[in-house]
C-alpha cells in the first residue's frame, strides 16, 4: 500500500525527468516557441516541417491512459506516445511510451538508436536488463514505483517472469526514438539477410535459418 501511495509523487518525477531529458535532447535543439509537426507534408527533412495552424489537440494524446492488448505471441504491446502521435512534440526532443505485459510476457532484445530510455513501473514486477559492447549483461529485477536505465544504442530487453500483468511508463530523449528488435531485424527484413550470412554469424545450418524466418515473417 505504501508504495501505491507514493506512485503520484514518482509519476510526478517521471515527468520532471522526462523535460530534463531536453537539456541532453539528442535531437536538434527548436529555435521558436514551437514548430508542430506537419505530418502529411511532402517535404523530407531531419524532422518534420512546421504547420502554420496549430491547436491544443496537437499537444494531445489519450492513448496511454488503458492498457494495451498483450494477446500476441510476445505477450507484451508498446503504446508509443511520440511526435507520429503528438505532433506538437516536434523539435522538443522528449516522447513516452507505455509498455504493457502479460504474465511471462516479453519486449524482446531491441535497440533504440536515437534515445536513452527510462522506465518507470506501474504495476507487476519485470527483470530487465542491456547489454554493454564489452558483451556484459547488466540486470535487476525491478517492481512498482522504480525506476531502470537503458543507455542509447545498447540492446536491451523486459521480461515477465511473474504471474499477473505488469506495464511501464517508458520516457525517451527523442521525439522519435526508433526501435531496432534485433530477432526481426536480422530474420525478417526486406528484402532478406542472406542465408550465408545467419549461418555463418549463428553457426547453424540453413535449415535452422530458415525455421527462424519462417516463424518471424510478417503475417499477410
Amino acid at each position: 500500500m505504501a508504495a501505491i501511495d507514493k506512485l503520484p509523487l514518482m509519476l510526478m518525477m517521471m515527468v520532471i525527468l522526462t523535460i530534463g531529458f531536453d537539456l541532453v535532447s539528442s535531437d536538434p535543439d527548436l529555435l521558436q516557441d514551437v514548430c508542430v509537426a506537419d505530418l502529411t507534408s511532402a517535404v523530407k527533412l531531419n524532422g518534420y516541417p512546421c504547420k502554420e495552424n496549430i491547436t491544443a489537440e496537437d499537444f494531445f494524446f489519450a492513448g496511454l491512459s488503458k492498457p494495451g492488448s498483450t494477446n500476441n505471441s510476445m505477450g507484451s504491446l508498446v503504446t508509443g506516445a511520440n511526435v507520429q502521435k503528438i505532433p506538437g512534440l516536434n523539435t522538443l526532443g522528449v516522447s513516452l511510451s507505455r509498455i504493457d505485459y502479460s504474465p511471462g510476457g516479453l519486449n524482446p532484445p531491441h535497440t533504440h538508436p536515437r534515445a536513452t530510455e527510462v522506465v518507470f513501473v506501474l504495476y507487476g514486477e519485470l527483470d530487465v536488463g542491456f547489454i554493454t559492447t564489452a558483451n556484459k549483461l547488466v540486470s535487476k529485477s525491478i517492481k512498482v514505483g522504480e525506476i531502470f536505465v537503458f543507455p542509447k544504442g545498447l540492446v536491451h530487453f523486459q521480461k515477465n517472469n511473474g504471474e499477473s500483468p505488469a506495464a511501464v511508463i517508458a520516457a525517451f530523449n527523442s521525439q522519435l526514438p526508433g526501435t531496432q528488435s534485433i530477432a526481426a531485424t536480422l530474420f525478417a527484413s526486406t528484402p532478406t539477410v542472406p542465408d550465408n550470412v545467419l549461418t555463418k554469424a549463428f553457426q547453424v545450418g540453413t535449415k535452422e535459418i530458415e525455421k527462424i524466418k519462417g516463424r518471424l515473417a510478417p503475417k499477410m
